[in-house]
């Protein structure tokens, strides 16, 4: 993880701090379980139940685990030795059947499932301020762009309402990811529970707000997760998606929007007038960073026979770098739209700048409704749209259909004159916004 796009709220879930308490929990509740079955003494799994509860471990010592570990060559037995030691005799009855993997996996469901709710805080704001947005600029008419081309007319407002419902399902998709991966594995060794009863799994999961793994091999099944590490990837695309348009949207020869420049900030070290849209190319390279975790994770699916480790390098970094990243990402995107400038005048100029062109479907519309065949209709609108192109809009499409009689004689110049307005393309705005936003917004 790179401090510069950490968030310390995300950043806390994956401290190691976070990660041994999350194992003590596991191997407490474990713990707590078999005292009730009796297959630890009972009053060995409350005194372990009532030390979790007066937080015996305090501030976890890191260093010291770490010199255990040095020796042992095992992380989970490192820190089962040193939170031994702030246990009494009952402390040998932690463990008791279970496998590393059984506190690995489980602990990394409770992580995940952690950054999750997180990231699912993060499209919230995210969508409320473009639904705002959205809103705001409803009918702000700007030029809607084929292959960065001039299309026909849109508004703003259905370009950020586009973004929001693109964000919702990513929204839903979340949802189901972290609740796909948040399942609970303490099964022992090759997944048999021939040491461990399930009503153990079933107790830790409860207490963890997980749910058992129906059949693990010792590892929890990894297409959860390469699941879970896709939907952060499509998200991270989604957020290059609209990161690319504002990046578009601002360039000196559109600058239809621009990103928020405050008071004191520096576009360049040698170009004072520079005023660039940083924000959205940074989010680019962050969700190049998010996608690049797909591969490894996919390939963590395929491990041998019951188990081997090695996924475990792999989540090590894009556990934490990709959910961190992410966080990031969407915080900023977020803040960038909420305080993105948007120029009504300059999207109008664009739009009125290549002399009626994008009106042109109504005029070969209404040549075919009057009698035309179609491809002669075509070639009639293109001849004159042709002139128009090439004289970079100083010629007006209106005008050089008024003057051809083989267009007037279909449609007269009063009736040409209406299919160059531009509500006509507006009219349905208030259905789309209500199938994205409900019947609210279509007022």
């Amino acid at each position: 993880m790179v401090p510069r796009y950490s968030r310390p709220q995300m950043t806390a879930i994956w401290s190691a701090q976070n990660r041994y308490r999350i194992w003590f929990a596991i191997e407490v509740f474990a713990a707590e379980a078999m005292g009730r079955s009796g297959a630890i003494p009972a009053e060995d799994a409350a005194k372990i139940r009532a030390a979790y509860g007066a937080d015996v471990l305090g501030e976890i010592d890191i260093a010291a685990i770490d010199e255990i570990e040095a020796v042992t060559r095992h992380d989970v037995i490192a820190f089962l030795t040193w939170a031994g030691t702030k246990l009494g005799p009952e402390a040998r009855y932690l463990h008791q059947g279970m496998t590393s993997s059984d506190v690995l996996d489980t602990a990394l469901a409770v992580q995940l499932k952690q950054s999750a709710d997180l990231l699912v805080e993060d499209l919230d704001q995210l969508l409320a301020v473009l639904k705002r947005r959205a809103l705001e600029h409803k009918r702000t008419p700007t030029i809607g762009r084929s292959h960065g081309i001039h299309a026909e007319p849109t508004s703003f407002g259905l370009k950020l309402a586009q973004a929001y419902a693109e964000f919702d399902r990513a929204r839903d998709r979340l949802t189901a990811a972290r609740d796909d991966v948040a399942t609970c594995a303490i099964s022992g060794a090759v997944g048999t529970f021939a040491n461990v009863s399930p009503d153990v799994e079933a107790h830790v999961a409860a207490e963890l707000g997980l749910r058992p793994e129906p059949i693990s091999t010792q590892v929890t099944p990894r297409d959860r997760h390469a699941m879970f590490f896709a939907t952060l990837a499509v998200i991270a695309s989604s957020i290059e998606r609209l990161a690319t348009e504002i990046r578009h949207l601002q360039r000196t020869e559109v600058l239809e929007v621009e990103e928020y420049f405050s008071p004191g900030q520096k576009g360049s070290s040698a170009m004072p007038h520079k005023r660039n849209p940083v924000l959205s190319e940074n989010l680019t390279g962050l969700a190049r960073i998010v996608r690049s975790a797909v591969t490894p994770a996919l390939e963590n699916v395929a491990l041998w026979h019951e188990r081997d480790i090695s996924h475990s390098s792999v989540e090590r970094f894009i556990g934490p770098d990709t959910t961190i990243t992410l966080d990031f990402a969407l915080a900023r995107l977020t803040g960038l739209v909420d305080q993105l400038l948007i120029y009504p005048e300059r999207m109008r100029r664009n739009l009125d700048r290549m002399g009626g062109l994008v009106h042109s479907q109504r005029v070969l519309l209404a040549l075919t409704q009057a009698g035309l065949g179609r491809e002669e209709a075509y070639a009639l609108v293109q001849s004159h749209a042709m002139k128009v192109w090439e004289s970079d809009g100083e010629l007006s499409l209106l005008d050089l259909l008024k003057s051809d009689p083989a267009a007037t004689r279909r449609i007269p110049e009063t009736e040409l004159e209406k299919l160059f307005d531009l509500d006509h393309h507006l009219r349905q705005v208030d259905h789309i916004f209500a199938r994205v936003f409900g019947p609210d917004a279509s007022q």
